[in-house]
């Protein structure tokens, strides 16, 4: 294998094309490879770009094709956001996840605890269930259950005033705003806010975020087990897209919904890309 080969299939360093392709393990990367013709990587970036991150169409069965974070960097362009690549040692940001800390939401703003050095996921385990299809709150308390296995603590939030649906992202998924990007998996759940935050609760922790949003850009993190802590006097978004992988998610569809989360909720369309 190259070392142009091994890079692409690092871990913290690869997605797939938007529109129905998942992300694989190296082990299974070479797996597949050998069993499938080779496509370009210019072919496959060509291909992902045209399909412009719709989220449609969903097929797990189309051939693997790589998507490297310069890829996502053009596709997020073509939506019309700023989107630039930032190694890890430029990103004086970056913190080692702990484990007691949150797995918590994107949300730039400050929270009211200290335990923010876990892995941020829209809407916390929210992403989890919707990239998975989930809809009840057995489901939700299985996944705080998964969480809490994996060394992190379950968090969803509000606001300061007890609003669970002070969570945009969540209010977006519970009011069927992402049924455009997947009828099935974008339909709302079975449950109210304050029905899934209470369900987190009994397993995990309900946290709440302060003041207003100022968030200036949004950080797309390959560097595994790193994490970007809220600061909210000094406010970006942050999305771990590692600890997507790490929770077997659909990773394209999982970017897809972030970067329609960011749009629809009048955000910074303004991308950094931490890679390792």
């Amino acid at each position: 294998m190259s070392d142009e080969d091994s890079s692409r299939s690092s871990a913290t360093g690869q997605i797939l094309k938007a529109s129905g392709h998942r992300l694989v393990s190296p082990v299974q990367k070479i797996q597949e490879e050998e069993a499938t013709p080779r496509r370009s990587h210019c072919t496959a970036a060509t291909a992902a770009c045209s399909a412009g991150m719709t989220g449609t169409g969903i097929n797990h069965h189309k051939p693997i094709m790589t998507l490297t974070p310069e890829d996502v960097v053009g596709v997020l362009q073509g939506r019309g956001w700023e989107a630039t690549i930032v190694k890890q040692s430029e990103c004086s940001d970056l913190v080692p996840v702990e484990s007691s800390g949150y797995l918590k939401c994107v949300d730039g703003r400050g929270v009211d605890h200290t335990n923010t050095r876990g892995p941020k996921m829209l809407g916390g385990v929210y992403a989890i269930a919707h990239n998975r299809g989930l809809k009840t709150t057995d489901d939700l308390q299985d996944i705080c259950r998964e969480v809490s296995e994996k060394g992190y603590i379950p968090s969803v939030h509000g606001d300061g005033d007890g609003n669970m649906l002070g969570c945009g992202y969540c209010k977006l998924w519970l009011t069927g705003k992402f049924a455009d990007l997947d009828p099935v998996k974008g339909a709302p759940p079975t449950y109210s806010a304050d029905d899934g935050a209470a369900a987190v609760k009994a397993k995990g922790q309900v946290e709440m975020c302060k003041g207003s949003h100022a968030e200036k850009f949004v950080y797309i993190n390959f560097v595994e087990d790193q994490t970007i802590e809220p600061n909210h006097d000094d406010q970006k978004f942050v999305v771990d897209a590692w600890a997507a992988m790490k929770f077997d998610l659909d990773v394209p569809s999982y970017l897809v919904t972030a970067a329609a989360t960011v749009e629809r909720l009048g955000g910074p369309k303004i991308a950094k890309l931490v890679v390792p």
